[in-house]
């Protein structure tokens, strides 16, 4: 069958080419009709023209039997669009769940009709069940509804999904130490003022290293050669002493990214793929998606800067500093959608119960120590790398005091608690067209009470 035509096919059509495909191979394909993740439409959303690709999720009942008409339909998108995102099978949804989290999904429609972001997608795994919910567009000027493979830039989830993960390996294989002082891995760390020969690799990721929040001037003020600008952020002066205090420090994750790249010789981007998104199937998570890739990630900001365009960043980091390192850094540069976040999340809760993964990639066999509170310095929320709640706390009230989590500039955000086996994963946009959004204000926090109110009725603020 030839692939002029496709563009014009409507559901039914589309169906009995994936029924015949999957008869030739054997399969049974059921019948019934199809529903796209957010629940809300049942036929193809916009974006299921051959130009870009279908989106059609199966009721939860009829998962696992419609998995080889996934696949047909797969091959559809892959003959009309050969460069698009790649695809997994989508994750199964659990209809109890979705009836049991109404009510977080209606906070976050009121959030978004607000105007809190311009759309969002919510996913929430919990005892091995899946939920999504999106709501919302995909930015102020494009009326496409997101849905769970939306991928979006999750800024400082960047430090826990990408370099705290990758830190853990390193440290499992006696490549790096967390009380080894950074100059022993990074001679050109001494440099600047301040007493920097004390700062261990543990200093970077409890953020109390002593180093400002961000390079000072900004290193897209210098040369954009990328080797040239770490040197530049490696010769940072310090704000104060190390370990006096908690300062949430974008330098200390540029400063680990340059020593975990140095042990293994390759970029954050490459070590990530090979350690973490391969062994995990994680798809569509990654540093640099390809121009190709853009029509299916949420805008952020209009950015008004001397080296980039008046137009919504799509595929280019959000992060300044970020983008002037080539896009790839320790503190942003991820994008990823809902559907490998959630897998993501599900792996860290299994590491932190110390249970075994359903797959290939287990967790490091310490990485529950990596996310309990340190309390160092003294009063501080962070974990290492990770954060835990805090008393105002974009995890809510509800979660236990064992999670652990992070937040993205963006608007993005992931909570993890492994006392309730509960996993929560909220992407905005939250910065299209500016980052002056004063109306989402606490949405993560009001999101995640809503979800555990749902879920655990009983259960009592933090």
């Amino acid at each position: 069958m030839t692939r002029t035509g496709h563009e014009h096919w409507g559901e039914s059509e589309m169906m009995t080419w994936a029924r015949g495909i999957a008869a030739q191979k054997g399969h049974e394909a059921p019948t019934g009709t199809p529903r796209i993740a957010s629940g809300h439409h049942p036929w193809f959303s916009p974006r299921a023209q051959c130009s870009r690709r279908p989106r059609l999720r199966f009721a939860a009942a009829r998962r696992e039997a419609s998995r080889p008409v996934w696949a047909a339909l797969s091959v559809v998108a892959a003959a009309c669009n050969p460069s698009a995102p790649p695809r997994t099978d989508p994750i199964p949804l659990s209809a109890t769940l979705s009836m049991q989290l109404e009510p977080a999904a209606r906070t976050l429609d009121s959030a978004i009709a607000a105007g809190a972001a311009p759309g969002a997608v919510l996913a929430v795994s919990w005892r091995g069940q899946h939920f999504e919910h999106a709501v919302g567009q995909l930015a102020v000027d494009d009326p496409r509804p997101p849905d769970g493979r939306t991928l979006y830039d999750v800024a400082s989830l960047t430090k826990v999904v990408a370099l705290t993960t990758v830190a853990m390996f390193a440290v499992e294989e006696h490549k790096l130490d967390l009380d080894t002082p950074v100059v022993h891995y990074l001679p050109l760390f001494a440099r600047g003022r301040g007493d920097k020969s004390h700062i261990t690799v543990r200093d970077l990721l409890l953020h109390d290293s002593g180093l400002p929040p961000d390079p000072v001037p900004p290193l897209w003020k210098g040369s954009h050669r990328r080797r040239t600008a770490i040197k530049t952020a490696l010769a940072a002066n310090l704000d104060t002493v190390p370990g006096a205090r908690f300062v949430y420090s974008d330098l200390s994750a540029i400063t680990l990214a340059a020593i975990v790249e140095k042990l293994y010789h390759k970029r954050l981007d490459r070590l990530f793929a090979e350690r973490v998104t391969r062994p995990l199937g994680l798809t569509r998570t990654r540093f640099l998606p390809p121009r190709s890739w853009r029509d299916e990630i949420a805008p952020t900001e209009i950015e008004a800067m001397p080296f980039r365009g008046a137009a919504a960043l799509r595929g280019e980091v959000h992060d300044e500093n970020a983008w002037w390192l080539g896009g790839v850094s320790g503190h942003a540069g991820l994008f990823g959608d809902a559907d490998d976040l959630l897998r993501f999340g599900e792996w860290a809760l299994a590491g932190s119960l110390r249970r075994r993964f359903d797959g290939p990639l287990q967790p490091p066999a310490e990485f529950a120590t990596w996310t309990i509170r340190q309390d160092h310095p003294e009063g501080s929320s962070r974990a290492i790398g990770w954060d835990t709640p805090s008393v105002v706390s974009s995890a809510g009230n509800y979660m236990s005091a064992r999670s652990f989590g992070h937040t993205g500039f963006t608007g993005t955000s992931i909570w993890i608690d492994p006392e309730r086996d509960i996993v929560i994963v909220l992407l905005t946009n939250r910065v299209n067209p500016t980052r002056n959004t004063p109306k989402f204000g606490l949405i993560r926090a009001a999101v995640a009470d809503a979800v555990m109110q749902s879920l655990f009725p009983d259960a009592q603020p933090r």
